[in-house]
């Protein structure tokens, strides 16, 4: 499930962009989107801009919830039920196998993939799909949207649909649960983040806490487990990025 920019497909795609009409003003949809996100109404604002870019169905993701094994991370979606409960391991594994820095220079950068052939889709949807990643504060989110077949989605509306997504995840009751995955962090953890950060090592840390080399070790496992980092440089760069340390 290798995503890849939308140029590489170009060559499957030769019908002229098309987008979805709409009766309102520009003014009405923002409106609207903005009334739909301060009442906690995701569902409602994503549909309005799965509408808004001409796709059919859209899955919002939380990455810093990301695991091989539940659904959780799933904030909303009207995609098939039986094809969240698939590709939920998968795009897990994928996030998982991604570098920080690929995470943040995919940031509201439209990427297209293929989902697997033998899965089940809607009638007349595309076997391709878009990603597109976005932050909220110290979250970052993921809108993968499914269209239908032959249909060119605009780049244009496709970065709006980040940044619209991201400005309304911001208005409702997604504030407090952008903060929640921080204070899963013990405040022992944080200090074993710190001086992981001041370059120390686990021996070393183990004399300043007075705590034994194989605590330290455990408390930075579950650091990594936790902001979903797979060695210590990257949960460094999670937490000068997030200002942990």
């Amino acid at each position: 499930m290798e995503l890849r920019a939308p140029e590489q497909f170009a060559g499957n795609m030769v019908q002229p962009e098309v987008l979805a009409s709409t009766t309102f003003s520009r003014e009405q949809f923002l409106a609207k989107l903005s009334a739909s996100g301060s009442s906690g109404q995701i569902q409602s604002a994503m549909a309005q801009l799965t509408d808004y870019v001409g796709a059919s169905h859209y899955l919002l993701a939380r990455y810093d919830l990301i695991q091989e094994n539940g659904l959780d991370f799933i904030v909303a979606s009207n995609w098939p039920f039986d094809l969240v409960r698939r590709m939920g391991s998968d795009l897990a594994r994928s996030y998982g196998r991604s570098t920080e820095i690929e995470k943040c220079l995919s940031l509201l950068t439209p990427q297209f993939a293929l989902l697997p052939d033998d899965l089940s889709l809607p009638k007349h949807v595309s076997q391709q799909y878009c990603s597109l990643t976005f932050c909220v504060g110290r979250t970052r989110f993921s809108v993968m949207l499914l269209f239908s077949e032959g249909l060119i989605l605009s780049q244009d509306r496709l970065r709006e649909v980040g940044l619209l997504a991201a400005y309304v995840l911001s208005l409702g009751d997604t504030r407090e649960l952008r903060t929640e995955r921080d204070f899963e962090l013990t405040d022992r953890e944080l200090e074993c983040l710190f001086w992981i950060a001041e370059g120390k090592t686990s021996d070393e840390i183990a004399v300043i806490l007075g705590i034994s080399r194989n605590t330290i070790n455990n408390y930075i496992t579950s650091v990594m487990r936790k902001t979903a980092t797979k060695t210590r440089s990257e949960a460094i760069a999670y937490a000068v990025r997030n200002n942990l340390v």
